[in-house]
């Protein structure tokens, strides 16, 4: 579907990345089109499946306030039972914000949002290094957001 958008579809797209609760009348005066033109791309779009849907990017409320913890997981081995058995036991914990199958060095890529170093330090032993199959955990703290920076200066 990505070939057939043209420099409209790829703007709004842009404008929803940084503000999804732009209003139809912005979005259209900044893409340059009429609100009801506007209103029948943003629809194809999502009938097409390249807008899957819209949420929101729940914080503590104050800028800052939680760390974001990248970890790369090893698995002992990569058979279906093995994948089947890390996935179900990371869903049954919350503090995982996400989770992604990889193809490279490292087997998964989870995230985690944490208050501070103390509080990654009891996620990690008491669920990274309990969680089934895992054999070596890599973690990187992010220092910000550069995606966050960029929006908030437009």
């Amino acid at each position: 579907m990505a070939a057939t958008l043209d420099a409209i579809d790829r703007n709004i797209i842009r404008l929803l990345r940084l503000d999804a609760r732009m209003s139809s009348a912005k979005m259209a005066e900044a893409v340059g089109l009429s609100p009801s033109a506007c209103l029948r791309r943003m629809k194809i779009l999502e009938e097409t499946g390249v807008i899957r849907g819209y949420t929101a990017l729940i914080g503590s409320g104050e800028e800052g306030s939680t760390i974001a913890v990248m970890i790369n997981i090893t698995l002992d081995r990569q058979t279906e039972d093995y994948l089947n058995r890390f996935e179900d036991a990371v869903r049954k914990h919350p503090e995982i914000r996400e989770c992604y199958l990889m193809t490279g060095d490292w087997d998964y890529f989870l995230r985690v949002e944490v208050a501070s170093p103390r509080e990654f330090e009891t996620i990690h032993t008491d669920i990274l290094s309990k969680l089934p199959g895992v054999t070596r955990i890599h973690s990187s703290f992010s220092i910000r957001n550069a995606l966050n920076v960029r929006a908030r200066r437009r």
